[in-house]
């Protein structure tokens, strides 16, 4: 078995003996009464984000859909295969979660990928199609910013692409239905890799701001 490989097992071995056991009531009363996450958590595939460490829940709290980018694609109705649209449609209409958050990330390979020249092949047919859900996000970081910063200019597109992938979630009947409801409630985050921090956008001031800033107060 690959050393890496053995790495997980043996995490899985200390998840047995010390974590489930920790934890063992909670799994059975979700298998019990089944499962009502609080939120839709939208993120990227990247392995240095880590939905429940971020925002440090626990079994059963989060319903989590991963993908390159934390893109979300406009509805399309059709008969064709679309993982993602399919967890937003079971999130906000069968386990009717009350909050959909869209997190990006800083450093995220996919938004630095927008800004490459990538010569198509059979090999990256599928993804690269799929990074053009993020061309309007570039598009606009490149008019505010230029090529002269591109530190600035990247996590700016990382940070507007969030704006946009809330804009197309607004496109699922489930979804605008119970949003006009005020049933449900949108959320955009970009998250720091290195220092941990979480950044929320603010659609009064069309800004980010300090998740921290965000909750002072909230009990």
């Amino acid at each position: 078995m690959d050393s890496r490989l053995k790495e997980f097992e043996k995490g899985h071995e200390n998840f047995q003996k010390i974590k489930f056991k920790e934890s063992k009531e909670r799994f059975k009363k979700l298998i019990d009464e089944g499962q009502h996450p609080k939120a839709l958590f939208i993120g990227c595939s990247d392995s240095r984000v880590m939905p429940a460490m971020i925002t440090g829940s626990g079994p059963g709290d989060l319903f989590i859909v991963r993908n390159i980018g934390n893109f979300v694609a406009p509805y399309k109705p059709d008969e064709d295969y679309h993982a993602t649209a399919s967890a937003i449609e079971y999130a906000a209409t069968v386990l009717e979660v009350s909050d959909i958050i869209v997190c990006g990330h800083s450093h995220c390979g996919a938004i630095e990928s927008l800004h490459k020249n990538i010569k198509p092949t059979s090999e990256n047919i599928h993804t690269l199609k799929w990074l053009e859900l993020g061309n309007e996000a570039k598009k606009v970081a490149l008019l505010a910013y230029g090529k002269d910063d591109r530190d600035a200019m990247l996590r700016y597109t990382e940070k507007i692409s969030v704006v946009f992938q809330l804009d197309n979630l607004l496109t699922y009947p489930g979804v605008k239905k119970r949003v006009e409801e005020g049933t449900l409630f949108l959320h955009g985050w970009h998250y720091h890799i290195e220092d941990g921090d979480i950044e929320y956008y603010d659609d009064e001031s069309y800004t980010f701001k300090p998740l921290s800033s965000h909750t002072e107060g909230v009990s």
